[in-house]
């Protein structure tokens, strides 16, 4: 796409960036409303699980296929096509009688933002085809765009204890109308007729083996780790896992190109990656509930004190990718992870009579360490493959994360039950879930020390080489 003045491309830059906004306002604006979610909808912890999980396992399964969809059918149709998607979805969300209806809305804005964010990056990188104004157009798209990530916590506090957890789907709205009216005057049409084939069987198999694995972390707390539900739901992710990976392998223009993980940097980073999304999905789940059933908070209050990690990751983020070039990756990512796996261990030790003297700075530091890690980590998995595969390694970054965040948000919580089943206190679970995290956060520290170092890029076959790049924001 030829955007002829500079008028033309801000008005672009702006639609894209509010795109995104709207996409990463939703992903922290959920948590503030899950305690009263949980009152009003009579719903248990497995429940609030699937509120969040039915949303980031339809991203993390759609994205690399939403970046295809946009090059293939055009990005301008994908991008509103998301926008409208997300936009009844979060309607849908809204007036949800049940947990059941608010669950199936959450999958479906999942489809719709997995369409939405990888078309407004492809819509950019076709509008700024010169690299130095691209790399610009896309540090205003995310920093902008990750302002949504600070102001969920604040707005998601201020609505529902205005209006009620429905308010935080019903502010979409006005946004998804701005949208899809000034996408349809400033937008032009562009796709990309060498991108590779829509690869279906992988992507039903991924949502559908992922899926399964999520069922049963969630479910088997209360359905019994021995039920036959449960142990057939994790035989049937194993085994469609398997047929996934045998999938790919013979793929001629697989999702996931199982040939990149010959690289040790491409591996390694993405491994990390999911230690991430497991650490600070998973954790961030409970910030809110911890403020509000253990320490008392009313649910603005709770938006405010969970501001300090969000913000921490805002402002450190930018920051990161200069911090890996001048140090390199090892350094820089091995040192987030430590600090956020020494914060999510201090979170640990927090009990209800803790002043928030003494608690805002291990959020702050958990913020700060993962806000390091991200962007690091994904330019260690770009620089592990040839440039033309740089947006394919970015999309595999951001969807490893996403992963990340499912099984966060299972696992997390099926320690929190366990816990509680056994006679526990919720504050109690709370405490082993976050020292899980910080374990498995430090483990990830340990793990990157010592294996995150530079590979040879691989090698691309044709198909893959028109792919546009995908995002890698910063988003939980």
């Amino acid at each position: 796409m030829a955007v002829g003045n500079r008028s033309a491309r801000a008005a672009l830059l702006a639609v894209a960036c509010l795109g995104q906004f709207m996409v990463l306002l939703d992903s922290t604006i959920v948590g503030a409303a899950l305690p009263d979610m949980q009152e009003r909808l009579h719903t248990q912890l497995s429940g609030l699980q699937w509120i969040v999980d039915a949303y980031v396992l339809l991203v993390a399964m759609l994205l690399l296929s939403g970046g295809v969809f946009a090059d293939r059918f055009g990005r301008k149709r994908v991008f509103l096509a998301g926008v409208v998607v997300f936009t009844v979805a979060s309607v849908v969300c809204s007036v949800a009688p049940s947990i059941g209806w608010l669950i199936a809305g959450r999958a479906v804005q999942g489809i719709g933002a997995a369409a939405l964010s990888p078309a407004s990056l492809a819509l950019l990188a076709a509008a700024y085809p010169v690299p130095q104004e691209r790399v610009k157009a896309i540090g205003l798209w995310a920093g902008f765009s990750g302002i949504g990530l600070a102001a969920g916590p604040l707005a998601g506090g201020i609505l529902v204890d205005a209006f009620g957890w429905p308010a935080i789907f019903l502010v979409n709205v006005p946004i998804g109308a701005v949208l899809l009216l000034a996408g349809l005057r400033v937008l032009s049409e562009s796709r990309n007729p060498s991108a590779p084939a829509i690869d279906i069987p992988g992507t039903v198999l991924s949502v559908l083996g992922v899926g399964a694995l999520a069922y049963g972390l969630i479910e088997g707390g209360s359905r019994g780790w021995t039920s036959p539900v449960i142990l057939g739901s994790f035989a049937a992710a194993v085994v469609i896992l398997a047929v996934f990976v045998a999938v790919e392998a013979r793929s001629e223009t697989p999702m996931l190109p199982l040939r990149l993980f010959r690289q040790q940097l491409f591996t390694v980073s993405n491994t990390a990656m999911v230690v991430v999304g497991f650490a600070l999905m998973g954790s961030s789940f409970f910030f809110s509930q911890f403020f509000v059933y253990v320490q008392g908070s009313s649910i603005l209050r709770a938006g405010l004190q969970t501001l300090p990690a969000s913000l921490a990751m805002v402002i450190v983020s930018p920051y990161a990718g200069r911090l890996a070039a001048k140090y390199g990756f090892r350094i820089v990512v091995t040192t987030g992870l430590a600090l956020a796996g020494l914060g999510l261990l201090a979170l640990g030790f927090v009990q209800a009579d803790t002043g928030y003297g003494n608690v805002w700075w291990r959020l702050a530091v958990v913020g700060i360490g993962f806000a390091l890690t991200m962007s690091p980590l994904t330019g260690a998995a770009i620089q592990a493959v040839s440039p033309q595969e740089g947006g394919l390694a970015s999309g595999i970054s951001s969807t490893t994360r996403q992963i990340g965040a499912v099984l966060g948000v299972a696992v997390l919580g099926a320690i929190v039950r366990t816990r509680e089943s056994g006679g526990a206190s919720f504050e109690a679970g709370l405490n082993s879930a976050f020292v899980a995290a910080g374990a498995v956060t430090l483990a990830g520290a340990v793990f990157t020390g010592l294996w995150l170092v530079k590979s040879e890029p691989s090698r691309v076959p044709g198909p893959t080489a028109g792919r546009s790049p995908l995002p890698s924001d910063p988003r939980p």
